[in-house]
């Protein structure tokens, strides 16, 4: 307010004396609305170590620069802002209310900032290339189908190749280092290689629908021994499925091998077609005896248990893309329950 007196008589002719009251206002300083798109964020992480040092000259130390770079880079930041954020008098250093704002408001994006950093820094580039996997005969497993939805999903740029072998040529071939891994019967491990179990298998005894025995509730392991057997081609003494061998021969069955397969679904139908009786992994063929195509035959514990592999050449050098398989398939499956693993949905 500023009393402003009138007086000359000449001017205002023979009006009295009169004082005016000039109020002034003062003009609110608004800041430019682009100035929210030019705000350097070293400006703003400046002016919070000023406030933590409680000096120009604390702040210049620490961020190893002059006192005159910290002056100018707090003087940008007041005139974006447009208002004072500090007030020096002397030795006296005081935050101003808008200081203290943008200080909260420096120490939110600091915190922000700090996470982003650490997250980016965990995050896995995506990875590409190609896998080559060798597995063997038809793996029975939801937890393995879920897997490679999940792995496709994380990694959509890598290219994936399954070749099915017999357990011994994959493991002769990993062996060789021509795939990345494989998935395989192997009773024996191998030198140079490393494994994790994926699966333990029961396999069992049974008959098709077309075969004798099929149906009937009594019968016993003495009633099995001079059937003709249907075999996987690897069921031979010292190959990945020999406990079948070790098996029959130890119970005395005399009959002989009619039919056999490298493949599980071909061994399966030749059982259903009843050429013979023959082992299968007991979880694969729920459906298939709820359907009314095989019947479980004795003895009810099952002939023997077969561990499958993940197999991986440990003196190989993955790529970027195999890395990411090994990692992740070995991950997923720690994340299931054997029992979880052998869940077959619709198999």
């Amino acid at each position: 307010m500023f009393p402003i007196y009138l007086s000359n008589s000449r001017i205002f002719g023979q009006l009295p004396r009169i004082f005016i009251d000039i109020t002034v206002m003062p003009v609110p300083i608004v800041p430019d609305p682009r100035s929210s798109e030019r705000l350097d964020w070293n400006l703003l992480r400046t002016f919070l170590v000023i406030v933590q040092e409680r000096s120009i000259s604390g702040a210049a130390a620490k961020l190893h620069l002059t006192q005159s770079a910290v002056s100018q880079a707090l003087k940008r930041l007041e005139d974006q802002l447009g208002r004072r954020l500090i007030e020096r008098h002397n030795v006296a250093f005081t935050v101003t209310n808008a200081g203290e704002e943008a200080c909260r408001a420096a120490e939110l994006i600091h915190g922000n900032v700090s996470q982003l950093l650490a997250d980016v820094s965990q995050t896995e580039a995506e990875a590409t290339g190609r896998i080559r996997l060798l597995v063997a005969s038809r793996i029975h497993s939801t937890v393995y189908d879920n897997f490679w939805a999940d792995f496709h999903h994380r990694h959509p740029r890598i290219e994936v190749q399954l070749d099915v072998l017999p357990s011994s040529e994959i493991v002769t071939l990993i062996q060789q280092r021509a795939a990345t891994a494989g998935i395989a019967l192997c009773r024996q491990m191998p030198r140079r290689l490393e494994s994790k179990i994926f699966l333990q298998q029961r396999y069992a005894l049974f008959c098709g629908r077309n075969h004798a025995l099929f149906g009937k509730q009594d019968v016993r392991i003495d009633d099995l021994l001079g059937e003709n057997f249907v075999s996987f081609a690897s069921d031979a003494l010292g190959d990945s499925l020999s406990p079948l061998t070790i098996f029959r021969d130890q119970r005395g069955f005399s009959g002989r091998i009619v039919a056999s397969s490298t493949q599980h679904d071909e061994v399966k139908r030749l059982l259903i077609a009843g050429f013979g009786i023959g082992c299968l992994p007991e979880h694969s063929v729920q459906a298939d005896i709820e359907q009314g195509r095989l019947w479980r035959l004795p003895p009810g514990e099952g002939v023997c248990t077969v561990d499958l592999h993940l197999l991986w050449h440990r003196d190989a050098q993955p790529t970027q893309a195999e890395m990411a398989f090994l990692k992740h398939f070995r991950d997923y499956i720690d994340g299931h329950s054997m029992a979880e693993r052998l869940v077959c949905v619709g198999a």
